[in-house]
């Protein structure tokens, strides 16, 4: 399946679909495949797109829920990002915000154990996800700076 396609695809689910939640994920993957259309990729990058969109087998008769829509999207950016290293818009700051609530819950645990437990935990929580957010960002700035974002 080609990128255009792929667009004309969900162009088309997206004016027959009338959940919110499922013309969510529609558009972001179109979206998604307008900005790879709109980038400069060689041949072989164009390749691996077109065959990263066939593996998804889109076109199959089954009625095709959010839930399905959703995994293959994920599926796709996780295809694109080890194939052609881009990363979606805001990856390193969602990354960052939930690894800094992980390690914030065990942050407020040992550190900030002489406030009550469950205070010391929702400070540790915070902080992790401000500082989780602010290195997410930073990464994020990079790879757009860099070009290694879609």
């Amino acid at each position: 399946m080609t990128l255009k396609e792929a667009i004309n695809y969900f162009e088309s689910l997206e004016s027959t679909t009338t959940k919110k939640s499922e013309l969510a994920v529609i558009s972001k993957f179109i979206q998604l495949l307008n900005r790879l259309e709109n980038r400069d990729l060689s041949a072989s990058e164009i390749q691996a797109v077109e065959q990263a969109l066939g593996d998804l087998s889109l076109k199959s008769d089954s009625a095709k829920t959010k839930r399905y829509f959703n995994k293959a999207l994920l599926q796709f950016q996780k295809q694109i990002k080890e194939t052609l290293s881009l990363t979606p818009k805001g990856y390193y700051t969602n990354l960052g915000v939930g690894l800094g609530a992980s390690f914030g819950v065990l942050f407020g645990i040992v550190v900030l154990s002489n406030f009550e437990r469950s205070l010391g935990i929702s400070f540790g929580i915070s902080i992790g996800m401000v500082i989780g957010l602010v290195i997410g960002h930073n990464l994020d700035a990079q790879a757009r700076a860099s070009g290694k974002m879609i």
